[in-house]
């Protein structure tokens, strides 16, 4: 897998893309990830990528010129299954959107910033809008990077168990109930006795009670749908 993202604040990006399971799919060649700096395609001589909005209003607003120019650069090397913009009035991003994403072969994102985009750059070149939350960032480097930490998780041998990825919240509509590790007894706490049991289907009818009480208290309406999918 390839994913290319663009943004007018790179350093951002950088750091948190190095490290961790996504640096490790890095370095073991699961995904390659290329930054590209705005910036570096604008043809202003002190290459701004921002202006006002029209029709007044506070803000700067990024400028479709670079973006298309640096959009249709990539793209005439290579074709994308998915152009992504990050912004607080998309879809919101879900785990199943991180599944079908994670068998895509090209992705490319790209990071709002200000106050958004010209929307021409939406009209045109745009696949998919994403949200991460109901709340506004900086821009959309902080999205970028936790859609691209979702999917690349998934790939094959990202993860050393590749279990863990099935397991996680949200991929059976459940939020995922209490683990615990040693020691067993931690300043009179204990683990519960049923994971220190052996007994693997006990086990795992004391996870799904654990998920379905969790997932009931804190997301009633995944519970909801969960119900009535059964």
């Amino acid at each position: 897998m390839r994913i290319d993202i663009i943004s007018a604040v790179p350093q951002l990006l950088e750091g948190p893309l190095n490290h961790s399971i996504v640096g490790r799919a890095r370095e073991e060649g699961l995904v390659e990830i290329r930054i590209h700096d705005l910036r570096d395609y604008s043809k202003d001589k002190h290459r701004k990528v921002d202006d006002y909005p029209y029709g007044g209003g506070a803000g700067m607003v990024l400028t479709p010129q670079p973006i298309f120019s640096c959009v249709e650069q990539l793209t005439s090397r290579r074709p994308y299954d998915e152009i992504i913009f990050a912004a607080p009035d998309g879809e919101l991003f879900e785990q199943e959107d991180a599944n079908a994403l994670s068998v895509k072969e090209n992705l490319l994102f790209l990071c709002g910033h200000y106050k958004g985009v010209d929307q021409r750059v939406r009209d045109e070149l745009i696949t998919r809008e994403y949200s991460i939350g109901n709340y506004v960032l900086s821009g959309g480097e902080l999205p970028a990077m936790a859609m691209t930490d979702a999917i690349v998780r998934l790939l094959p041998g990202a993860l050393g168990d590749a279990e863990s990825a099935l397991t996680d919240s949200f991929q059976n509509d459940l939020l995922e109930g209490p683990v615990y590790t040693r020691p067993a007894e931690f300043r009179g706490m204990n683990v519960p006795e049923v994971l220190r049991s052996g007994n693997h289907q006990k086990v795992k009818e004391w996870r799904l009670k654990q998920s379905l009480e969790r997932t009931k208290q804190v997301r009633p309406e995944m519970y909801k749908k969960f119900r009535n999918e059964q």
